[in-house]
């Protein structure tokens, strides 16, 4: 089992990036972000108070999180792989990654999905916390500025119309309380390579990152 790790701010390409590495490389991709969105998103449906944590650590459990081959995610036996790419569920995934129960329960069903095959896995947390020991880690970033307006295009493409100050604004308030969260906060890895995408094409980058992995893991 060859895990990557892909780490990095909101709008720094890690899903773009881990998509097509993973495609590449003949790997199976994980979007733990996306896990975080869909227990926002049931709790908030729920009328669930985002900080209490027993209550949305029981939302998680139930929750019954399962990925397609193709990558889309499921929860309580529905589809929310659309629902889940806003910024209010940004917001929510923000809030509950920071309850330890949470976390926790996530972590380990992670951890599980991984022990199998070889995994492209992006996140904010894969290389501290998820997979300290992995194979390939990498830390995406880009500046601020970019990176909102990469993320202002993709909701743009889901049909929302949002402005980028607004984007921005909210990117920098999620970078905030993820970097300041008391369990497993956003950061590089110390053993980590470190990539700033503000000037390179999605090409470059995933270019970059199998060849880096076909050097560390040898992978094909």
């Amino acid at each position: 089992m060859t895990v990557v790790a892909v780490d990095g701010p909101m709008g720094s390409g890690k899903s773009s990036v881990a998509r097509r590495v993973a495609a590449r490389l003949g790997y199976v991709y994980l979007d733990t972000g996306a896990m975080y969105r869909a227990v926002g998103l049931l709790a908030t449906e729920a009328g669930v108070a985002l900080d209490d944590e027993a209550t949305v650590v029981a939302v998680a459990r139930a929750a019954e999180l399962h990925f397609s081959p193709d990558g889309r995610l499921c929860a309580s036996g529905r589809d929310v792989s659309e629902a889940i790419r806003t910024l209010e569920m940004g917001a929510a995934a923000s809030k509950v990654s920071a309850l330890p129960g949470v976390r926790r329960l996530l972590v380990e069903q992670q951890r599980a999905l991984a022990a199998d095959a070889d995994i492209v896995m992006e996140g904010r947390d894969i290389g501290t916390n998820v997979f300290p020991d992995a194979a390939v880690k990498v830390y995406l970033t880009a500046r601020p500025e970019v990176r909102a307006a990469r993320r202002a295009a993709e909701l743009r493409a889901n049909g929302d119309d949002v402005d980028v100050e607004e984007v921005l604004a909210a990117l920098i308030e999620r970078d905030r309380r993820d970097s300041g969260r008391a369990v497993a906060p956003l950061r590089k890895a110390d053993d980590a390579v470190e990539l700033d995408t503000s000037a390179l094409t999605l090409e470059q980058v995933v270019a970059e990152l199998v060849a880096l992995v076909r050097f560390r893991a040898g992978a094909r």
